[in-house]
C-alpha cells in the first residue's frame, strides 16, 4: 500500500520484513554515527519497539521506498504529533549508502512534510541533527527548516562532544521553501 507518493520514492507503512532492514540499519557505523546512537539493539528489541509505535496514536512511522524497483532504502517518522498545538517533530534515515546524495531523503521529507501540514493541519515541524551531518543540514534547509538552536555539547561520541542543532519549519516556510525550488 502506498501511502504518500513522489516522482521517485513513495511512503509506505512497516510490514514485518522491514524490521532486518533496522537492524541492519542499526548495525551500521556511518548510520550510527550520523544519528548519535549508542545503544546496540537486538532484533527482538526493533520488533517490540515498532508494535509498540504502530500503537502509539501520536506517531507515524513509514518505509521509504524507491519507486523503481520497490525496495526499501530507509525510514522516517512524523512524532510527537501534538494536534491542540499543531506542532509535531520529525526524523528520517537512508539506510542503503548507494541511495545518499540523490535527493531522495528530501523527496521523501517533503511528502511527510506536505502531509502534515496540509492533512494534518500542523503549523510547526522540528527535528535534531548533529553538527558534522552537513548534507542533512542542506536538506532540511531546501525544505524550509531553520536553525533555531543549539545544545552544545550534547552528544558524546567516539571521545568527542558534538553540538545537537535544532531545527524547524512553519507551515509557510515549509509551502515558500517548495514552491521556490520549483518542488510543488
Amino acid at each position: 500500500m502506498r501511502f504518500l507518493e513522489g516522482e521517485n520514492v513513495y511512503l509506505r507503512p512497516f510490514r514485518k520484513e522491514d524490521f532486518e532492514m533496522v537492524f541492519e540499519s542499526v548495525q551500521d557505523k556511518e548510520i550510527r554515527r550520523l544519528t548519535g546512537t549508542q545503544t546496540f539493539f537486538t532484533m527482538e528489541k526493533i520488533e517490540k519497539a515498532y508494535e509498540s509505535f504502530a500503537l502509539d496514536k501520536n506517531r507515524m512511522d513509514l518505509v521509504i521506498v524507491l519507486k523503481e524497483t520497490d525496495e526499501p532504502i530507509g525510514d522516517l517518522a512524523l512524532l510527537d504529533m501534538d494536534l491542540l498545538n499543531r506542532n509535531a517533530s520529525v526524523r528520517i534515515a537512508l539506510n542503503d549508502e548507494k541511495q545518499r546524495g540523490r535527493g531522495l531523503g528530501t523527496e521523501a521529507m517533503k511528502l511527510i512534510l506536505e502531509h502534515g501540514f496540509h492533512n494534518l493541519g500542523l503549523h510547526r515541524i522540528g527535528l535534531n541533527v548533529y553538527h558534522f551531518n552537513e548534507r542533512a543540514k542542506r536538506s532540511y534547509e531546501k525544505l524550509g527548516f531553520k536553525q533555531e538552536g543549539v545544545i552544545r555539547g550534547d552528544l558524546f561520541y567516539e571521545g568527542e562532544f558534538h553540538d545537537n542543532i535544532l531545527m524547524g519549519v512553519l507551515a509557510e516556510e515549509f509551502w515558500e521553501a517548495i514552491k521556490k525550488r520549483g518542488m510543488s
